[in-house]
């Protein structure tokens, strides 16, 4: 099977550019949403604990499975870990066998930016052309390219509550040719801005993003709210106009809309992206996007990279593994053991007996 590990996965970002990946992944997106209902919906399965959450996220075409592990822990940067890292699996289902094994902190980072650019390509203003930024994280640099591949931004500006995370989200996109103002408030970094996009990690409740600061007509990518007890925006803001989101279940469950009542009205994105309900409507209509992320979007880009490590020059960015037991039997699994007939009254080694005993 493919292996893609950080050091290929580096590769095939560096080599491909990360703009033209996540173009790409938009995309390969907006067509599996398309065909929305050929797809297995079922929310993630989490496990919380005190410090965050790891959390499955299954999903399957009938023809290819895929699944990520992920975890979500906020003070892990205070420890010296990253709040997000995550690895996927992509599996042909007529055989159940493994094809891809991946990394998917890096993935997900482009995965989490293809989805806000497929919002955004689908809701913001034609001409939006100010960005404005709450949170310099991670995901932050793909979150500006990604609104770069969909609209003709011009001006980015960015507000952490550490100055340190928006310097490095300056100088790192420097050299992209980019330059990001940094603000000294949330309300002056959205100020005006045609697209807002919140990415804040802390684990609670919080108003990062209040009704007054936003105009009328914008557009709001919602994506640091994904897991119950977590949210980003006043409330208020999602009555200024049509709440936008990836699969309604979960939405409810860990998205922005988990402060409005049960029957909150929303619209899924496939719905948009099949014509079956509108996006906006007008200039002054203002659109959220509540974004949690969703398996089907992971599906999208685990097939999107299996497609280019497949296509000429693909093989540069993965090494074959053998990682699953495959006998020329099928019924003969304990025949690849060459010291099979020796094993049979082998007495356990001295250590497995201590084990044992203490057991």
């Amino acid at each position: 099977m493919r292996f893609v590990d950080v050091p290929h996965m580096v590769r095939w970002i560096e080599h491909t550019g990360p703009r033209a990946i996540i173009s790409g992944m938009i995309d390969a997106m907006e067509l599996d949403f398309a065909r929305w209902h050929s797809f297995e919906l079922t929310p993630r399965m989490p496990s919380h604990s005190e410090l965050g959450v790891i959390e499955l996220m299954p999903t399957s075409d009938g023809r290819t499975y895929s699944v990520k592990y992920v975890n979500g822990h906020p003070s892990n940067p205070s420890r010296g870990y990253q709040t997000v890292v995550a690895l996927g699996v992509l599996s042909d289902v007529d055989n159940g066998y493994p094809r891809l094994l991946t990394e998917m902190t890096l993935l997900t980072a482009l995965r989490t930016a293809a989805a806000s650019g497929m919002a955004t390509r689908l809701l913001a203003p034609a001409d939006a052309g100010c960005l404005g930024m709450i949170g310099a994280g991670s995901q932050s640099e793909f979150q500006v390219l990604a609104a770069m591949a969909v609209r003709p931004i011009e001006q980015v500006r960015v507000f952490d509550v550490d100055r340190a995370a928006s310097e490095k989200l300056a100088s790192n996109l420097a050299p992209l040719g980019i330059e990001v103002s940094i603000a000294p408030s949330a309300a002056r970094a959205v100020a005006g801005a045609d697209i807002i996009t919140t990415c804040t990690a802390d684990k609670r409740n919080a108003t990062v993003l209040r009704r007054e600061d936003v105009r009328e007509g914008a557009h709001i990518n919602a994506i640091g709210g994904d897991c119950p007890g977590k949210t980003e925006l006043d409330p208020a803001i999602l009555d200024m106009g049509p709440v936008f989101v990836e699969y309604t279940p979960q939405t409810r469950i860990e998205g922005e809309i988990q402060a409005k009542p049960a029957d909150y009205p929303v619209t899924e994105l496939w719905e948009v992206v099949t014509g079956a309900r509108p996006g906006r409507v007008s200039q002054d209509q203002t659109t959220i996007f509540d974004s949690v992320g969703f398996a089907v979007e992971d599906f999208s880009a685990l097939t999107y990279l299996d497609r280019c490590l497949t296509a000429p020059g693909g093989e540069r960015f993965f090494t074959g593994i053998d990682l699953l037991a495959d006998p020329a039997d099928p019924k003969d699994l304990f025949g690849m053991l060459s010291s099979g007939s020796s094993l049979h009254g082998r007495r356990p080694a001295e250590g497995a007996v201590e084990l044992i005993r203490s057991a």
